[in-house]
């Protein structure tokens, strides 16, 4: 176990710092051009790195089990900041989706993904085979999975929702829920969804022009056009790192959503397989360490930030590359931006913690001499 937490440390270490790098290479022609600074978004980013690292830190020291008696609170407090973003946020590109403090602007709807998952683990320990039942446990869920994702859906922030409502269901269903009981409730969500996706403007543009690429055999859009263009032009093993040719604006903000497509236009096919793989070891050491844990909580805990980890990466890398409508859902701890990789810091402490308390539960027990002493005169008297 030891060994495996280690690998993870450097390997999320391994993808903060190579993202920084990528940042200041996707970045750079962009900040000349807007800012008159070529390291002005890089240097937005790399403060923001520092804190992923501290938080890293500070959420590995964490007792987990801290957060079983407050989930319900914050819970309810994110719901009450995601209903604040829909009233009274300002809108950018049409959607209501951050909160600016300070300097820094912030997406609840991150964050409520990770107390969604912190409050579902609660639950499940707490009423456990009594999931199976629809009406009187599996609904209760449901309840919450649905507040927290019709209130981002509601920003509109359609993909984030999806991704929600996606891991939840992974969740429950890992947690004990019945797979027809999940199933239908999909399908039933999925309908209406589908159906209200269609009447939002943006999403529904997404969407059909996704329709016409792939049947028509054309370009989703400007932005998929590109990066398709750039991973192709990275070839084997890339153009090397600072030598994107699409970042020099041909490819619309290719430091945030689409720095895939960079990381492989420098790094080539064999560069994007392996961190790919880097993120799917990431998933199965947290895996490992949720079959670890002593506790119900912490294992669907450990288990649910895994996996809104991994649907993050391998969804962005899907959306890069053309297999499905653009969304704007970051690669975790590479993309440019604040609260992902603030956020996904803070799962990995979180997960972290998870594996130090196993370990700690393995250590021998010391016994005080004194201790010893008297046991002995007991055992002898007898």
């Amino acid at each position: 176990m030891k060994a495996l937490i280690r690998i993870l440390i450097v390997s999320v270490i391994g993808l903060i710092l190579l993202g920084a790098l990528l940042v200041l290479s996707a970045s750079g022609t962009y900040s000349a051009e807007k800012f008159n600074n070529f390291y002005f978004l890089f240097q937005s980013h790399l403060w923001k790195v520092f804190a992923a690292f501290a938080v890293l830190i500070v959420f590995s020291l964490i007792p987990y089990e801290f957060y079983k008696k407050y989930s319900k609170h914050l819970l309810f407090g994110i719901v009450a900041i995601l209903f604040l973003t829909v009233l009274f946020a300002p809108k950018v590109k049409g959607a209501a989706r951050w909160i600016d403090i300070g300097m820094f602007r912030f997406q609840p709807s991150e964050m409520a993904k990770i107390l969604l998952i912190m409050h579902l683990a609660y639950m499940i320990e707490r009423k456990g085979d009594i999931i199976k039942n629809f009406k009187s446990g599996l609904l209760f869920f449901l309840f919450w999975v649905f507040v927290v994702a019709g209130l981002v859906f509601a920003q509109p922030n359609v993909s984030t929702s999806i991704i929600i409502v996606l891991t939840a269901f992974t969740v429950l269903y890992v947690g004990g829920a019945k797979f027809t009981h999940l199933t239908g409730t999909a399908i039933t969500v999925g309908i209406i969804a589908g159906g209200a996706m269609l009447m939002l403007p943006h999403s529904r543009a997404r969407i059909m022009s996704f329709i016409d690429g792939v049947s028509n055999g054309g370009g989703i859009n400007i932005q998929v056009t590109q990066a398709k263009i750039a991973l192709g032009s990275g070839g084997w093993l890339g153009l090397g790192i600072g030598h994107s040719r699409q970042s020099d604006l041909f490819l619309p903000e290719s430091y945030g959503d689409f720095i895939f497509s960079v990381l492989g236009e420098e790094l080539g096919f064999v560069g994007a397989v392996v961190v790919l793989f880097v993120f799917l070891l990431v998933f199965v050491i947290g895996v490992i360490i949720a079959m670890k844990s002593k506790d119900k909580f912490g294992q669907m805990l450990a288990f649910g930030l895994s996996i809104n980890l991994i649907y993050g990466a391998f969804i962005n890398a899907a959306v890069v590359m053309g297999l499905g409508p653009t969304t704007g859902i970051t690669l975790p701890f590479i993309s440019f931006g604040g609260t992902s990789i603030i956020l996904y810091a803070m799962s990995v402490g979180i997960i972290l913690n998870i594996g130090f308390t196993y370990l700690k539960s393995k250590l021998p027990v010391r016994v005080e001499p004194e201790i010893e002493l008297e046991y002995e005169a007991v055992e002898n008297h007898i």
